[in-house]
């Protein structure tokens, strides 16, 4: 296990990761400005797909086409979640398509990217810092030109709930990231990290279902057959894949302890006719002195 101290992938690895971050958020947002919510709703709850088509290319991973359909029912689902309080139908720009299109794709290839940096031995503390540290300065120039920066700084100064707002809002969002997110990454890679979010989005809008309610629609419970229905699919054949994986496992464990143990024992025959050998060379020596003391004595 990498320790947590110290870094081992080289600094040029992380402005990749700073420029996913900020251009998803950035060309998502843009994108508002060709493309209505909706539009915008639909292309965003199908990262899942191009996550997996991501990690297929860069980590070689192989999909089943059963895990395909499952995130195609997750997105379809959470699609039809959202539909539900659509005032206005969804609106087709290509400068808005062609924006949140991309910012998809920077969603994709992130988790990918972090998966990449935890193979090559970086701990968590190291990707969580350094990208977080890129992210700062890249932001803190952007914003500042814009005027975005001092602008939210003022208005922050004069009311206190919403820089309390803010500062909660930090502080939760870095613990999700730095302890949760990247842990997921970590271990069970970014197509994991993409499901669990696909999953903490469908329990999100099941929850205001619940604390707001709202008129009843055919389009949730569609919706939360799909999202669940998929996730619950692709979980079992994720479970049975891992289990074929440890039997398997077994089985090489146990042939090569087989291979191992008849070695040995072909060894041990070898030794013991080497022995038998070495007793009766011993044996006719012992007779050769006898005779010749008995020849020398007459």
């Amino acid at each position: 296990m990498a320790k947590e101290t110290g870094r081992v992938a080289p600094l040029s690895a992380y402005p990749l990761l700073t420029f996913c971050l900020m251009a998803s958020s950035a060309m998502s947002n843009q994108a508002l400005n060709y493309i209505n919510f909706p539009t915008k709703v639909v292309f965003r709850s199908c990262k899942f797909i191009p996550t997996m088509v991501v990690a297929s290319i860069v980590h070689r991973k192989v999909f089943s086409s059963a895990e395909y359909s499952c995130a195609l029912a997750v997105c379809a689902g959470l699609v039809f979640f959202a539909a539900a309080d659509w005032k206005f139908s969804p609106s087709f720009n290509p400068i808005g398509l062609t924006l949140v299109s991309l910012s998809v794709c920077a969603d994709a290839i992130l988790p990918n990217a972090q998966e990449r940096l935890f193979r090559l031995g970086s701990s968590r503390l190291e990707v969580t810092f350094f990208t977080n540290l890129y992210t700062l300065i890249a932001m803190t120039c952007t914003t500042f030109i814009s005027g975005d920066l001092i602008g939210i700084l003022q208005f922050a100064a004069k009311d206190r709930t919403l820089a309390l707002y803010m500062i909660i809002y930090t502080m939760v969002s870095y613990i999700a990231i730095s302890t949760m997110h990247m842990n997921i990454v970590k271990r069970f890679g970014g197509v994991a990290a993409v499901v669990l979010a696909t999953a903490r989005k469908g329990m999100t809008l099941v929850l205001s279902f619940i604390l707001f309610p709202k008129a009843f629609s055919w389009y949730y419970v569609m919706g939360a057959s799909l999202v669940l229905g998929g996730l619950l699919i692709s979980s079992l054949i994720s479970h049975q894949s891992s289990s074929s994986d440890s039997s398997g496992s077994l089985k090489r464990h146990g042939s090569e302890r087989d291979i191992i143990a008849g070695a040995n024992k072909v060894d041990l025959d070898d030794k013991d006719e080497h022995d038998d050998s070495a007793e009766d060379d011993i044996e006719k020596s012992m007779r050769l002195n006898l005779l010749s003391g008995e020849a020398n004595g007459k």
